[in-house]
């Protein structure tokens, strides 16, 4: 055995990779070398004569993990390395069931759907059903359809205790039988049909384990339940299951991950040593200490401590912000002085929990001219949704946008299909007039004629009763009646969608406050200089591919990403963690992991921030510090300004902080007691009041809306 295979591992990558045949679980820490410790076992598994390259199985979760896998063991092995078996779980089963497809009855060269072709499969099979696609949202149903193949369910075998359950459970049969006499396969298929195959057929699965004595798992922590009963299957009771992975960083449950198959693995395989690999040749001493100290409060895991020989290095950077303007200001800031040090943008990332909370980020990096690139998703501006809502804002200021009337006319749906568009442009070409004008003209007949016409009475009454509105309210109001707001509560993750639709109000109110008072109406000049606002920060400053950036992007985007400096930004409670976590079972602790992860990105310096306000709904809110702040040793934290976060925490939990200076002052226009009128929600009285000048605002119960708070800045109340 060439000693150079071994050269420079520590002890405990050196055991994990010398193991004797026998199951093992490797807990490998965030910058552990985990995946030096995967190549170099199989590596040294083929040099020393225990296996030959045809008895390797690895599996990873992503191309790129596979692909870096056999250019190492390639580097390292002079011999051919064809005969092992390594890739994704799709793909690994793909190549399972190519070379059986007529055990798994397939047709020889069947084809795979990826999701936007699933989705279309399922909308074809409700149309030809004539199921209501209102009452089953097709991607409701697609994702019924995924969530049971992924736990190894077939339709029949689902437990249906409701009519409604019991019709998805129908048409995931049908859709079955769809694919199956078209000859397509979706992803989650794949593996189901591959699990089935060897369930099945026992000469197969003796065949395969006894072909493979090694399988080598990387990212164990995020397997799903069907994909451990593979493996299981797989490995039968021969096969050494080397399983490499984090419980800390497991943070895909609501992919369908399982961090309990770690535990179920120790048992069912029975393991008889975990191997943790504890030292970190990514960061700095008090950035991994921070981590340690926060996922000690977890109490689900396997347990290991993160260290480093690299000495403490710089403090964690902490700041309290008055709102979210100025916490990104800050971020601004320091990213310039980084810059000025001489650390690459593209070695800088700003991590946030929700996407949503990108877009006053952007507006920063924007202002201030830095390059930025979202990283592993959308800037702001050009999420689907977004795209949809200023469609809408477009034609209630121009109804001549023939982009915008396409793309929403029959966005929600509203039975207005391609020929009947194709037929209005064909008016609209032969009269020279804009597709809204030929609508005009009531030349459509049937059911596409009369829900056109229903189309144009919409946005007329959204101009007209907009036109009284603040602009923040025109955006409210325009996505309440539009039903975009209805469309995404009825899919299963439009929650996402929703608080992206959510932040365009606060965008509006930002832009508002941004302008002096005299522009601050609601006139249709501000609804288009918001339009135009809105194009000219899509259009500027997302970095070409190559050139310099700062990285913008989630937490779970991040995972297995490093950078010399990390910004975690939105430190809030109900934000990071989020509010929906404590309704899930284990949701806390699933943040926490998600928290550390955050904090495990950075190699010398992490900056932390949250701030005392900010905009949700187009109102300002007043938040506390997140709870994983206090959870940190304050020997750790460099506090930039402001008291400890712990001031904040010990405050109650409400939309709105008591305690803060009154609106209705001496000299206010404004006094508790005083009836309203507002445009939109009509008469009220004032119950409560705080702040001044442009951040004094009033709360106010209203007859008919209930009780709501409002920014006088731009609230357009008046004194009944």
């Amino acid at each position: 055995m060439p000693p150079s295979l071994l050269h420079g591992l520590n002890p405990e990558q050196l055991a994990a990779v010398t193991l004797p045949h026998e199951s093992a679980l490797i807990l490998a820490g965030a910058g552990s070398g985990k995946t030096r410790v995967l190549t170099t076992r199989i590596a040294y598994l083929i040099q020393s004569g225990q296996s030959g390259p045809s008895n390797i199985f690895a599996v990873t979760f992503t191309n790129k993990a596979a692909k870096e896998m056999l250019t190492r063991i390639a580097a390292m092995l002079p011999i051919n390395t064809r005969g092992m078996w390594v890739g994704t779980f799709h793909g690994l089963a793909n190549r399972m069931l190519r070379a059986h497809h007529r055990e798994a009855g397939l047709q020889a060269l069947f084809q795979i759907l990826d999701s936007a072709d699933q989705l279309g499969a399922v909308k074809r099979l409700l149309k030809a059903l004539n199921i209501d696609a209102e009452k089953y949202p097709p991607k409701q149903l697609q994702h019924f359809i995924n969530g049971a193949k992924e736990q190894g369910l077939r339709a029949h075998m689902i437990e249906a205790f409701d009519p409604y359950t019991r019709r998805q459970q129908e048409l995931y049969a049908a859709y079955d039988e769809q694919c199956q006499r078209e000859g397509v396969v979706d992803f989650a298929e794949l593996l189901l049909r591959c699990y089935e195959l060897l369930q099945r057929d026992a000469h197969l699965r003796h065949h395969y384990q006894e072909r493979f004595s090694h399988v080598l798992v990387d990212e164990f922590q995020d397997t799903n339940q069907l994909q451990y009963l593979w493996l299981k299957l797989l490995a039968g009771e021969r096969a050494a299951v080397f399983a490499v992975g984090d419980d800390d960083q497991s943070i895909y449950a609501f992919r369908g991950a399982r961090v309990g198959n770690m535990a179920d693995f120790e048992r069912d395989f029975q393991v008889r040593q975990i191997i943790r690999l504890e030292q970190n040749y990514r960061s700095h001493g008090n950035i991994l200490d921070a981590a340690n100290a926060l996922i000690h409060h977890n109490q689900s895991r396997l347990g290991k401590n993160l260290w480093t020989a690299e000495g403490s290095g710089e403090p964690i950077r902490l700041f309290e912000a008055s709102s979210d303007f100025e916490e990104a200001a800050f971020i601004v800031d320091e990213a310039k002085a980084l810059q000025r040090e001489g650390v690459l943008l593209s070695n800088m990332a700003l991590l946030y929990r929700s996407n949503a909370q990108s877009r006053i980020l952007e507006h920063a990096l924007f202002n201030a001219g830095i390059p930025y690139r979202v990283y592993g998703g959308l800037r702001f501006f050009e999420r689907q949704e977004i795209k949809h809502a200023l469609a809408y804002l477009r034609l209630v200021a121009n109804p001549d946008d023939d982009g915008a009337m396409l793309r929403v006319i029959n966005f929600p749906t509203r039975g207005i299909g391609v020929r009947s568009l194709e037929q209005l442009q064909e008016i609209a070409r032969q009269e020279n007039l804009s597709l809204w004008r030929a609508a005009q003209l009531g030349r459509m007949g049937g059911k596409a004629g009369t829900s056109i016409s229903a189309f144009i009475a919409l946005i007329d009454a959204l101009r007209e009763t907009c036109s009284s509105l603040p602009l923040p309210e025109q955006i409210d109001h325009m996505l309440e009646h539009s039903g975009l707001v209805a469309h995404y509560k009825a899919e299963k993750e439009g929650a996402e969608r929703l608080e992206n639709l959510n932040e365009l109000i606060n965008a509006a109110a930002g832009f508002v406050l941004e302008h002096s008072a005299d522009q601050a109406d609601a006139s249709p000049d501000m609804l288009a200089a918001f339009l135009t606002h809105a194009s000219l920060e899509a259009g500027e400053h997302q970095a070409a591919a190559g050139q310099e950036a700062l990285q913008l992007m989630t937490v779970h985007a991040a995972k297995g990403l490093e950078f010399h400096a990390v910004f975690i930004s939105g430190l809030e409670e109900g934000l990071f963690p989020h509010e929906n976590a404590a309704q899930e079972r284990d949701g806390l602790e699933e943040e926490r992991r998600l928290m550390y992860v955050a904090i495990t990105r950075a190699r010398r310096r992490l900056y932390l921030s949250f701030a005392d306000s900010r905009m949700l709904h187009g109102q300002l809110r007043y938040g506390i510090a997140s709870r994983f702040l206090d959870e940190l040793p304050t020997a750790l934290l460099k506090r930039l300004n402001r008291a400890a976060p712990s001031r904040v925490a010990e405050e109650p939990v409400m939309p709105f902080s008591p305690g803060k200076r009154a609106a209705t002052e001496p000299g206010s226009a404004w006094h508790i007691g005083q009836a309203v009128t507002h445009p939109k929600f009509g008469p009220g009285i004032i119950i409560n009041s705080e702040g001044r000048g442009t951040d004094a605002r009033v709360q106010v119960s209203f007859s008919h809306s209930g009780v709501k708070w409002l920014a006088l800045e731009y609230a357009r109340l008046e004194a009944a």
